[in-house]
């Protein structure tokens, strides 16, 4: 066997495994089973508002939103820092909620789909965890919930996987990519090499 075709069959050994990861992956990115669910948005649960007075805005003030939730009144308002919370007769700014008030919130919310969200089973600051294994995370002051469930980590994993990610340093999975990806173009050019060697020169007739 001939010193290409050694290197050649020594590369396709080593590049297997990441091989079959790209293809495994590669296919589940391009269908894409179970995306919806995973990434889905989450909102708390509005309720109508009623007539009221509030206090008077702040020039600081760049945009207000009110809204009523399980909890009552919230006036959110956006100036150079951000959004956040106030109390809508004072201009006060609001406390954050304690953990019954954060399960009251969350819970309200994640009523419409119990097949994916179960019961709550703990709160932790502004994270809570549910039966089911989602986490949710609470933004008290733009009044926001983000979420992640098993099947989230599942396509991050799968995720990290596709683009070389194992070792969860940085620099060391640079490196790795890029060896891979040399690795890979080496192991085309030798197939082409392969595949369509070069003729010899004509041998001048004796």
């Amino acid at each position: 066997m001939t010193a290409p075709r050694r290197l050649h069959r020594l590369l396709g050994l080593v590049l297997l495994l990441p091989m079959l990861g790209w293809a495994a992956t590669g296919l589940v990115f391009f269908l894409k089973p179970g995306y919806g669910a995973a990434y889905a948005p989450l909102t708390v649960r509005r309720y109508p508002l009623e007539a009221m007075q509030i206090a008077v805005p702040d020039t600081a003030w760049r945009e207000t939103r009110m809204l009523r939730t399980v909890l009552g009144l919230h006036l959110l308002v956006r100036d150079g820092g951000g959004w956040r919370q106030v109390d809508p007769e004072t201009s006060a700014p609001r406390p954050r909620p304690g953990a019954d008030d954060v399960r009251r919130l969350v819970d309200d919310a994640i009523a419409a789909d119990r097949a994916r969200y179960g019961s709550i089973t703990a709160v932790d600051g502004d994270t809570v965890r549910t039966s089911t294994g989602a986490r949710i995370t609470l933004d008290w002051p733009a009044l926001t919930l983000s979420q992640r469930g098993r099947d989230t980590d599942r396509i991050d994993l799968l995720y990290r996987i596709h683009y070389l990610q194992w070792t969860g340093v940085a620099t060391l999975d640079r490196i790795l990519g890029a060896v891979g990806l040399a690795a890979l173009v080496l192991l085309a050019a030798i197939g082409v090499r392969l595949a369509f060697p070069a003729r010899r020169a004509a041998q001048p007739p004796r």
